[in-house]
């Protein structure tokens, strides 16, 4: 299994349900990404309607060999025409049988819709994806000890890449690892390796029980404090959970402000040393932070 073995399980019900206030697809990096798998036109329909900020249709894991080609035409006919959305399809590795014909099908559809590229371990798969999807972004998930390793190689293996990511579930297995604690280094390494190449901050792999909310929650605070930007998701009903725990808090928020009001303010005093209310002093890594946490509060 990888990323989300069973992504979309009963996400025909109550797609986009639960929205909470202030909900919907958010500009910039997505925050909220929803598999789906293509087997399943209702539930790509439904999906393509909710307020995940992106739509990850799948060919791959949740999708069974005999249902592959049922898949394919499926999200072919689905996304002929899919615009002002963020979509990504992923397909089937390239040591599989249905890897060329999910290429070709990909080539298709609008530029828009980027690919995302399973258990890469190697540059030449970038570069051979790269060449047969032009000017396509590539979303490149590692689910290997030898992908780990060569992070940030892949990263930077071509323009087109465009972000990278961790399928925990195969990793897992690889490292022979049975808790997240065995994958902290794993994580932090792709977070080094995207922000070094320039990339976007990666978002975290799903996370599967999707009854246990709370442990959703604990999971992803622990990725946001590792530097993950996001989440991917296997139910609509995960999603809620997923924005509150990575949009910072109003106090955050409040917070990050009076950092740049006194910035503002001693600039304008022409006061070289800034200090906080709390005696904390100022520098410009705390400013960049403030002004991060003030556009992804949306204030």
């Amino acid at each position: 299994m990888s990323e989300a073995a069973g992504a979309g399980a009963g996400a025909g019900a109550g797609a986009g349900a639960g929205a909470g206030a202030g909900a919907g697809p958010r500009r910039g990096a997505p925050l909220t990404l929803l598999y789906v798998p293509a087997d399943r036109p209702d539930r790509v329909a439904k999906a393509l309607a909710s307020d995940a900020d992106a739509v990850l249709v799948d060919l791959e894991d949740a999708v069974a060999p005999s249902h592959k080609g049922e898949a394919r035409e499926n999200a072919g006919r689905l996304l002929a025409g899919v615009s002002g959305r963020l979509v990504q399809v992923r397909i089937n590795h390239g040591s599989s049988p249905w890897h060329a014909v999910d290429v070709a099908m990909l080539a298709t559809l609008p530029a828009s819709v980027g690919a995302r590229v399973p258990k890469v371990e190697s540059v030449s798969e970038v570069l051979a994806l790269a060449d047969a999807l032009p000017g396509r972004a590539l979303h490149l998930l590692v689910e290997t000890a030898l992908g780990v390793e060569r992070a940030f190689e892949l990263a930077t293996a071509s323009p087109q890449v465009a972000s990278i990511g961790l399928g925990e579930a195969d990793l897992r297995s690889d490292l022979r690892v049975s808790d997240d604690a065995g994958l902290t280094w794993a994580r932090s390494r792709v977070v080094v390796a995207a922000r070094a190449a320039g990339l976007v901050p990666p978002v975290m792999s799903a996370y599967t029980n999707v009854r246990d909310l709370d442990g959703l929650a604990a999971s992803c605070l622990v990725g946001r404090g590792l530097g993950f930007s996001g989440r991917t998701a296997i139910h609509p009903g995960q999603l809620d959970t997923i924005r509150a725990a990575f949009l910072p808090s109003a106090s955050e928020v409040a917070a990050a402000r009076e950092v740049l009001d006194r910035v503002r303010a001693a600039a304008t005093e022409g006061v070289g040393a800034v200090a906080l209310a709390d005696g904390t002093f100022l520098d410009v890594a705390m400013v960049e932070r403030a002004r991060w946490v003030v556009e992804l509060g949306g204030s």
